[in-house]
């Protein structure tokens, strides 16, 4: 089977992206990360990456006209890699229609709560994990789903779940959720890479 091209979009430290790279050096996932992209520079996730030999790219959502265009100067620097799955791994920006359109169905996305809770837009972050506290809950946990047009909208493809005690923080809710975060993403993408994953309507069919 091929190994498949993957493109990994980022804003912040790449503890997501880290798992991946992990998970591919120990021969787990039949994919190889052929390019990070950010629309932070400062982002340390680019640093997980060029430490890994991988390829980088910061782009500056300031020096394009629209967000139109911005968007699509990241679908060019993905197929001129011919990439395969595009995992946004704690990439806070929404994606444009078109973007997704010409990537249907091959964009993986992690979320830190239980999908549909706690998620759409301005829901990111610690601001999840804030809200879940706030609201009283006693599960939360972590999602990875493809991406649609809406805002954590798309088919679920791993859900697990951890308990909420009445002492955590928001700040604990997220180390708890992040552990779950790094076994559910390479899952997933592994699951991708090995053609496993099938979309019908709004399931994900594990083959």
């Amino acid at each position: 089977m091929p190994v498949k091209k993957i493109g990994v979009l980022i804003s912040g430290s790449g503890t997501n992206l880290q798992s991946l790279i992990d998970e591919i050096n120990k021969g787990n996932i039949n994919g190889e990360i052929a390019v990070v992209v950010s629309n932070k520079m400062d982002a340390y996730g680019l640093e997980r990456a060029r430490s890994s030999n991988i390829d980088t790219v910061f782009l500056d959502e300031k020096k394009y006209k629209d967000f139109e265009l911005f968007n699509d100067a990241i679908v060019a620097e993905l197929k001129s890699r011919n990439v395969d799955l595009v995992v946004l791994a704690g990439y806070i920006k929404i994606l444009s229609g078109k973007f997704i359109e010409q990537f249907k169905n091959k964009i993986i996305n992690i979320h830190p709560s239980l999908i549909p809770s706690f998620c759409g837009r301005g829901y990111y972050g610690m601001r999840v994990h804030e809200a879940a506290i706030a609201y009283g809950v006693k599960i939360s946990g972590a999602t990875v789903h493809f991406v649609d047009e809406g805002a954590d909208t798309g088919p679920i493809i791993f859900q697990d779940v951890v308990s909420v005690s009445d002492s955590d923080t928001a700040e604990v809710l997220q180390k708890n959720v992040l552990v779950l975060e790094h076994r559910l993403l390479p899952l997933a993408v592994k699951m991708y890479c090995e053609d496993r994953l099938c979309v019908k309507g709004r399931r994900v069919v594990i083959k």
